[in-house]
């Protein structure tokens, strides 16, 4: 088999606590397929050069402008500063936009520039699904223990090994960071007092596979599931009480470290949450009138599942947690908001308005998101890892405050009670 980076680990062990009873181990494999992201849009962009094809202006479905305007400067030999990116709107990305969507663009960008004339792109739909790649596959190889107390019948997890493999297609996109999330969400939510993981990334024949809604996340939570099925029939318990009574507490920490405790975020809300959906809405009484309905109908049935869930928000690259947002306030008392972050359908525009409106106290038709562009807010990140409210809200808020600030002299000086539009004018002159 081929590889395309080193496998990566994780390994936490603990000393026994005490607990006895019967030790219960099971052992086995399981794949998950890929998905299609099937964005309503395919991968579009328009190039426009102009002042003798050394200025180029790119409008582009894409949820990375800068990454888009990089990488057709490098190409055409174009500086950065006179290379803008544009985008208004996508019609879907779910993550297939954030890196693979740049090709269309350089592409488009190199014949506008070899001949000064506008060039557009648009991939079929064909062509679109059979290139760009999609979620990755992956296949899990696990053996888990659990110790099923004598005295009261209790299940608590003990150990477990699980190496995953990711199906990363012919080029290294982003499968390492998809199987790092991988990596980080595959003990979900439940305590493993011994935990040791393994990620290879592997190289086949297929497009590159890329970002795609979790980003791995959901892949490892999967396995996870998958484990704690196979435990609860192997040990006799109800699959319900081995999650309940396996669920993080304020004490534990994460095999990678991370910790809910009061000193740390204080905050882990999921087995509160499950007990109140349990109760709420009778799951109990649910599952009973499921297996009633089944053993009477031979051809329909029917079933009751409950999850538990917890997904990191943010990139796990660092640096790559950061937005700006470019705010003007005119002397009509609107106000005109340049983010970095890109909307596709989530309604991040939105609510970028109703931040704006709210720190300035405002109607919100008076607030106007004008499109992404890189020449109104420059270095941007590309909108994933469910970031981009918190980045771009905040940065938003944030630069309204600075106006606020810098006004607050000016609003002391006019009546009470004045309009921003009275403080802006008076601002300015």
């Amino acid at each position: 088999k081929e590889i395309l980076q080193p496998p990566s680990r994780q390994t936490t062990a603990t000393t026994a606590d005490g607990t006895k009873g019967k030790l219960v181990i099971v052992e086995g494999s399981m794949r998950m397929g890929g998905q299609e992201h099937f964005y309503l849009e395919p991968n579009s962009s328009l190039v426009i050069p102009s002042e003798s094809a050394t200025r180029l202006t790119i409008y582009a479905s894409t949820q990375a402008p800068t990454k888009t305007q990089d990488f057709c400067a490098r190409v055409t030999n174009t500086s950065a500063a006179k290379v803008v990116c544009r985008m208004k709107r996508m019609g879907g990305g779910f993550g297939g936009k954030e890196t693979r969507s740049v090709f269309a663009s350089v592409a488009a960008a190199v014949a506008a520039k070899v001949t000064n004339r506008p060039v557009r792109l648009t991939l079929g739909r064909d062509v679109d699904m059979s290139i760009t790649g999609g979620r990755h596959a992956f296949l899990a190889k696990y053996k888990a223990g659990a110790i099923v107390d004598e005295v009261n019948g209790g299940v608590k997890l003990h150990a477990l090994d699980v190496q995953l493999y990711n199906n990363g297609g012919c080029k290294f996109d982003l499968t390492g960071p998809v199987l790092d999330r991988a990596l980080f969400h595959v003990d979900n939510c439940y305590y493993w007092p011994n935990f040791h993981s393994v990620g290879t990334p592997c190289k086949t024949s297929q497009p590159p596979h890329t970002a795609f809604r979790g980003f791995g996340g959901p892949q490892g939570m999967v396995v996870t599931e998958h484990i704690m099925d196979h435990l609860a029939l192997a040990c006799n318990v109800p699959g319900d009480q081995l999650r309940r009574d396996n669920m993080y507490t304020l004490d534990d920490a994460t095999p990678f470290g991370m910790r809910f405790g009061l000193s740390f975020t204080g905050k882990w809300n999921v087995p509160s949450m499950w007990d109140r959906i349990h109760a709420e809405l009778d799951v109990p009484g649910r599952r009973a009138a499921a297996a009633e309905f089944n053993k009477n109908n031979k051809w329909k049935k029917r079933g009751v599942s409950l999850l538990p869930t917890k997904f990191g928000i943010a990139f796990t690259a660092k640096f790559m947690n950061q937005g700006g947002a470019l705010v003007h306030l005119y002397t009509d008392g609107t106000v005109l908001v340049s983010h970095g972050g890109t909307e596709m359908g989530q309604g991040l525009h939105t609510k970028v308005c109703q931040v704006a409106a709210q720190a300035f106290g405002i109607p919100l038709d008076d607030v106007y998101v004008d499109d992404s562009s890189t020449d109104k807010v420059a270095n941007t990140l590309p909108s994933a890892a469910s970031m981009s409210t918190d980045l771009y809200g905040m940065a938003t808020l944030d630069a309204c405050r600075q106006i606020l600030k810098r006004l607050q002299p000016i609003k002391d000086s006019l009546p009470p009670g004045s309009t921003l539009k009275e403080v802006a004018k008076k601002g300015f002159f």
